[in-house]
């Protein structure tokens, strides 16, 4: 029995298990529950009804940040449920994948309720992927890199299309949830520290949580699939999705800029820029790769704020655990 390549319907014989770490991921998905109604949202509507609560630029921040994720968790979504499951045939890891997939509809559930909340235009967030040109190229990206798994007739049979796979796989888990969240979280985050839009920042740190265990499995699942058939992983493969990598980075940067081009409380574009460098080394780490850009993480607070003592569980080992109602750091 393999992580991949068995049969895709038979009866989901989950016992005896061979994957033990995708099945502490499920617990740790569980115990992470929670909905976007328990945050209260009404300090976020004051503040945003009130002309002098936030600055143009912040207003800005937040409304580019909605529309990127309003739309990037569907295709997060779409992913788990039309392509990953597909393929990846282990019956604990396809457990997982199922709890994955309900945490995306919670997220995408997030947003809407932001939405609504905050009495904001549909049209226009749920827009925001095709008129901005920075959202438009990093969504963009990813469904080119991850087309593979969703072409009629594709399997993971045979070395090259095992390659493919975990090709696609770094496209959808590394990139899109490892890199291209983060500037955005960092900024939201930001916020929150200010005690602006304190509702929605607590919802990012869920999710952020939540993308926490995402990229846990997702390293585990690549590593293992890499760990079963060692012959893909070729040097010039490698140097493949580190290049990838490094596009990915770019084009994080960039929406950095475009976000936030005269930064907000003290904080600069530039230190968001480096947030994603460092981000990216941790996830070429992970999964086996070389660090290219050897930045230090230029928001210490972070560890505080999204429970990056858990950057080497993150990484490394798993999350701790929150029940809901509130986060416990401990």
């Amino acid at each position: 029995m393999s992580i991949i390549n068995n049969n895709k319907t038979d009866p989901n014989k989950i016992l005896p298990m061979t994957y033990l770490w995708a099945r502490q991921h499920y617990k740790d998905g569980v115990a992470n529950n929670w909905t976007p109604e328990e945050i209260p949202m009404q300090d976020d509507i004051e503040q945003w009804k009130n002309p002098r609560a936030l600055s143009p630029q912040e207003r800005k921040l937040i409304l580019w940040n909605l529309g990127f994720f309003s739309t990037a968790e569907s295709l997060t979504a779409n992913n788990i449920v039309l392509a990953v499951y597909n393929h990846v045939t282990n019956p604990e890891c396809r457990q997982y994948l199922l709890r994955q997939a309900y945490e995306e509809a919670i997220h995408t559930d997030t947003f809407i309720y932001c939405c609504d909340s905050l009495g904001l235009d549909p049209e226009e967030i749920y827009t925001m992927y095709l008129n901005i040109p920075s959202i438009k190229d990093k969504d963009e990206f990813v469904v080119e890199l991850t087309k593979s798994v969703f072409e009629p007739g594709f399997n993971t049979i045979g070395n090259h299309n095992i390659q493919k796979f975990v090709h696609d796989l770094v496209g959808y888990y590394v990139i899109m949830e490892g890199i291209f969240f983060y500037a955005g979280f960092a900024m939201m985050l930001a916020l929150k520290r200010q005690r602006k839009m304190t509702g929605i920042g607590q919802q990012f740190e869920y999710i952020m949580r939540d993308e926490s265990l995402h990229l846990a499995f997702g390293a585990d699942l690549i590593n293992t699939i890499v760990a079963e058939n060692p012959v893909i992983w070729t040097p010039d493969f490698k140097a493949d999705l580190v290049d990838l990598i490094k596009k990915a980075v770019h084009l994080e940067k960039a929406y950095a800029y475009d976000a936030c081009p005269e930064g907000i409380l003290g904080i600069n574009p530039r230190q968001f820029a480096d947030y994603v460098e460092y981000i990216a080394d941790r996830r070429l780490e992970r999964i086996g790769l070389p660090k290219v850009y050897e930045t230090e993480n230029p928001f210490p607070w972070m560890s505080t704020a999204i429970d990056l003592p858990k950057e080497k569980n993150f990484f490394e080992t798993r999350v701790t655990e929150y029940q809901v109602g509130g986060l416990s750091w401990d």
